[in-house]
C-alpha cells in the first residue's frame, strides 16, 4: 500500500513561510535546496514532510500561476514498486507528467497527473523527516 508522506506548496517567500510553519506548528527544518528549477525548504513533523517551493521568474520551472501565488503544488506517495504503481496509475486513468532532473539536494521523483489534472509524485524513497 502506498503511503502519503509529502505535501509541497508554492510560496512567494520561502523564508517567511518556513518561519510561519516552524512557529505555528513547531515543525523542524530538515532540508534546503537551491536549484535552477527552483528553491525549496523542507519541514517535518516527524511523520509528514512539508516542502515549500519558490520558482524563478524566467526559464523552465515548476511554477503554477504567478510568482505571488501560494497554494498546493503537489503531494507525494512512497511506494514499494514504482513500475507496478505506474501501471496501476495508468490503468486508473492517470498520466505520466515528468521526472525531476537530478540536481544536488533535489529529490528525484516521477510526477503524474490524476484524472483531474492534479499533480502528485511517486517514489520508492522517503522525504526528509529529520535533519541529516
Amino acid at each position: 500500500m502506498a503511503k502519503l508522506r509529502h505535501i509541497a506548496m508554492q510560496v512567494p517567500d520561502l523564508e517567511a513561510a518556513a518561519q510561519f510553519y516552524e512557529s505555528a506548528f513547531e515543525m523542524e527544518r530538515v532540508a534546503e535546496a537551491e536549484a535552477p528549477i527552483g528553491d525549496a525548504i523542507s519541514l517535518s513533523d516527524g511523520v509528514m514532510n512539508l516542502t515549500l517551493l519558490n520558482f524563478p521568474d524566467e526559464g523552465e520551472s515548476g511554477r503554477i500561476n504567478g510568482a505571488d501565488w501560494a497554494g498546493l503544488h503537489h503531494f507525494g506517495f512512497i511506494v514499494e514498486d514504482e513500475k507496478d504503481t505506474t501501471q496501476k496509475i495508468n490503468a486508473a486513468g492517470g498520466k505520466y507528467f515528468m521526472k525531476l532532473p537530478d540536481y544536488p539536494g533535489v529529490d528525484v521523483e516521477t510526477k503524474f497527473k490524476d484524472i483531474n489534472g492534479v499533480v502528485f509524485d511517486v517514489s520508492t524513497h522517503d522525504w526528509p523527516l529529520k535533519k541529516s
